[in-house]
């Protein structure tokens, strides 16, 4: 079965009756199945789209015609891989750095807390991502017959500030990696515009370019990687335990297992966008299934690798020192040094690939400034790409001495709010909507639920996860009941967002009526 056969964005749609009258450009448009365009911007972006595949569809619900066809076991397989791609990338060893380093856990503790976090997280982001092919629509546009419209908004925002967060991460570990590789002649700046550029060039064409990037992207990666545990596996501590007792001990576990929890979370609020090109007759669980392992695998391949490192920092002084100076990109050059200029090899590829993760994050991104309103929606997603590059560019350069800080104080404020939406969606579909929902509705405000209940549960989950959040900012009074503190934000959120949403989601329906 060839490519344009598998992926329904790239194959010819059938001419149908009501394009026969069209010539040229207007013809290829048509046989897109792009709507007609309002503004002059849109209509470039649609003969982009003809002309060269820049794919000009914004948040607009995909038809079911356009995307019907005979799905095989490649497409599941195609579906494991882009997940796994995505996720086998160098900045996911930062997170795996810091259960050593941040918490004082030993490497078989910080390997178990990694394994279970992920998983949790992993069957969240599984879940969201089953609405793609049901739907046909965006993530966000589905949170809307959970959250209502206004509300809906508050869930975009939170997103956007996902999305380029984790672009301004990317571009920022593959930055310190050049500038590492080449000894610190290269600058740290010259490295991020270097990721950004790749990011913004494949984002701009869009799911098609997306598509085939992340169905090969992997493979340099694992080979490196494997690599990387032949050279500096003999060097990680397998013996030194996890420092302190008692509920300081309990408190640094929770703390991690929850932060590592938060990065497939993350996924979440835009886990749908990436198969919403795949029919309705889709399997669900074979999505779930997909979405699921292909993250997990992903992620842990290189978190415990990043573990590992953090591990043998102790024991390394060079790797130590190197660590201090100048993060992880360095740590990981010096991890590779043994190998001369092979090693080097090896830590440009993983510096290129890191935009693996950063293209799914901005295009996502895109759609998101189109989710904000109207007048937003009227700018094409290709010009929003753009945008959002030049933006997370820009911060990641202003930000380029922070990364550790930046990176742990974002990551569990991300899985608080995700969780909360997370809970409601599972309960709106399965306590109140028996699964059955009417996708023609999704931009219709005086139809989609007004969201009073979904906003007032929001707040209370936010109210738990600030009591119990434990951050080098701030540390709730309840969270410091916890040794010497513990992060219980995102299980607190979630209790509390589960226990107040369906008796307010019955009012709301009783008196509001939907």
């Amino acid at each position: 079965m060839s490519a344009e056969e598998k992926y329904p964005v790239e194959r010819d749609l059938q001419k149908g009756d009501a394009t026969s009258t069209l010539t040229g450009g207007d013809r290829e448009i048509a046989e897109l199945g792009i709507s007609e365009p309002v503004t002059a911007l849109q209509r470039f972006c649609n003969r982009l789209d003809a002309l060269c595949g820049v794919e000009a569809r914004g948040i607009e619900r995909i038809p079911e015609e356009l995307r019907e066809r005979v799905m095989t076991y490649r497409d599941y397989i195609h579906m494991f891989t882009i997940w796994f791609s995505m996720n086998c990338t160098a900045n996911q060893l930062t997170l795996g750095v810091l259960g050593p380093v941040s918490y004082g856990l030993g490497l078989t503790d910080s390997i178990v807390l990694c394994m279970f976090g992920t998983i949790f997280g992993s069957l969240c982001t599984g879940y969201i991502s089953t609405f793609g092919p049901a739907s046909g629509l965006r993530t966000l546009n589905v949170a809307k017959y959970t959250m209502g419209w206004w509300p809906s908004k508050l869930c975009v925002i939170l997103n956007l500030c996902i999305e380029l967060g984790y672009g301004l991460i990317d571009s920022l570990v593959g930055g310190l990696l050049l500038s590492a590789v080449n000894g610190g002649g290269m600058s740290v700046i010259v490295g991020i515009v270097i990721v950004a550029l790749i990011t913004w060039v494949v984002v701009t064409f869009g799911i098609k370019w997306f598509y085939k990037f992340e169905q090969f992207v992997w493979a340099p990666t694992v080979l490196v990687l494997f690599v990387l545990i032949g050279v500096a596996g003999p060097h990680f501590d397998t013996a030194t335990p996890s420092s302190g007792s008692g509920a300081v001990l309990h408190g640094n576990r929770l703390s991690y297992f929850f932060l590592v929890a938060s990065g497939p979370l993350s996924w979440s609020s835009a886990a749908a966008d990436y198969v919403v090109y795949y029919p309705k007759s889709t399997n669900r669980w074979a999505t779930f299934a997909a979405t699921t392992c292909g993250i997990t695998c992903g992620k842990l391949l290189i978190e415990f690798l990043g573990i590992g490192l953090g591990s043998g920092l102790l024991k390394n002084p060079t790797w130590q020192s190197s660590f201090d100076a100048h993060g992880i990109g360095a740590l990981v050059v010096e991890a590779y040094k043994p190998l001369n200029t092979f090693g080097d090899f090896c830590c440009v590829i993983l510096a290129v690939c890191i935009a693996a993760n950063n293209i799914p994050g901005t295009y996502a991104a895109a759609l998101n400034w189109q989710q904000l309103g109207a007048p937003f929606a009227k700018i094409p997603r290709p010009i929003w790409s753009t945008f959002s590059c030049v933006l997370f560019t820009i911060i990641a350069i202003a930000g380029r001495d922070n990364l550790f800080s930046i990176f742990i104080n974002w990551l569990s404020l991300i899985g608080y709010w995700v969780i909360m939406w997370i809970t409601m969606t599972i309960q709106d579909e399965f306590i109140f909507r028996k699964g059955v929902f009417d996708w023609e509705t999704w931009n219709r405000k005086d139809l989609l639920p007004h969201g009073w209940a979904a906003l007032f549960a929001f707040v209370i989950g936010w109210v738990g996860a600030v009591l119990c959040m434990y951050q080098t900012y701030f540390t709730g009074p309840i969270a410091a009941l916890v040794g010497n503190g513990a992060d219980l934000g995102l299980p607190v959120a979630c209790g509390l967002t589960m226990f107040v949403y369906p008796p307010a989601r019955w009012l709301e329906l009783k008196f509001v009526g939907r």
